[in-house]
């Protein structure tokens, strides 16, 4: 069995969707069909129930999955150990500087137990950039939040976090409950420079065309609703800082926490730092919203 091969299994047993799978692997469904035909003529057995309810893992498809991983961890830390012998174990993370996120926390612990002699550089950036430098080739892998211009890029979300209208304490609307988008139209928002990525932009001011101060760093986001009581979002969970207040939007998707990478990156660290995060954002994800 090809590693290349076992990495298309392993997609579609996890997504349990072949259209999804393929999207994963960047690339078109009829080949992933093919590999995994032939994956089940080598094996001797189908691996997957097709049915028009969906895609399940037969008995031997859930055994081949837990080898798969295996092998694959095996692989890539051959992979590790290679590259730490010859001195190009690093891997730069990019960071979107919001704050001190607690599932960061428990990925950076979970990374270094399991690759303790890998170096970890550590790059963060302001709001204008979402991808973190990962567009300009400046990191391996973004710690981030979407959305944004996804070409060239795989994606995975980790945690969804609510978001509210960030407000001085003494606004007249900072008492309510909840709020709407509607109640803030006539504000002024705070906006990111020009050649922001627009999607991201668009996020941030509720999907609508807005003025205000640019700004380019969480700081200058509270200090521009302090200073002259702009309106702008930011996660119903932090804490804006004294005078300050957030209250919840109920009209707004929360903002995704995701990691990110280029897709054509084969290096195994990725990999495995994309597996870790699942795990460490999964494992406290109700703990960090309490």
């Amino acid at each position: 069995m090809e590693l290349r091969t076992l990495r298309y299994f392993v997609a579609v047993a996890e997504e349990l969707h072949f259209g999804r799978a393929a999207a994963r692997l960047h690339m078109s469904q009829p080949p992933l069909s093919r590999a995994i035909r032939q994956l089940e003529s080598e094996v001797g057995a189908a691996l997957f129930d097709r049915s028009p309810a969906g895609v399940t893992l037969t008995d031997v498809g859930a055994v081949l999955l837990t080898e798969a991983h295996a092998l694959l961890d095996r692989a890539d830390l051959a992979h590790e150990r290679v590259a730490v012998a010859a001195g190009a174990a690093t891997l730069t993370v990019g960071i979107l500087g919001d704050s001190a996120d607690p599932g960061a926390t428990r990925l950076a612990a979970a990374y270094r137990r399991r690759h303790p002699r890998v170096e970890v550089r550590i790059r963060e950036t302001d709001l204008t950039d979402p991808t973190c430098g990962l567009h300009a080739g400046l990191v391996d892998v973004a710690l981030t939040r979407g959305p944004f211009d996804q070409t060239g890029l795989t994606v995975r979300a980790l945690r969804a976090d609510p978001v509210g209208a960030l407000l001085r304490a003494d606004d007249p609307l900072a008492g309510r409950g909840h709020l709407k988008l509607a109640d803030l139209a006539d504000r002024r928002w705070f906006l990111f420079p020009q050649g922001t990525d627009p999607g991201w932009q668009s996020y941030w001011n509720g999907g609508e065309p807005r003025e205000g101060p640019v700004v380019r760093a969480v700081q200058e986001c509270r200090q521009a609703v302090l200073w002259n009581g702009t309106v702008g979002m930011t996660l119903v969970d932090h804490d804006p800082g004294a005078e300050l207040t957030v209250v919840p939007l109920v009209d707004m998707p929360p903002s995704q926490v995701v990691v990110a990478w280029r897709a054509d990156d084969p290096n195994p660290l990725i990999r495995s730092f994309v597996r870790i995060a699942t795990a460490a954002y999964g494992a406290g994800s109700s703990s960090d919203r309490a």
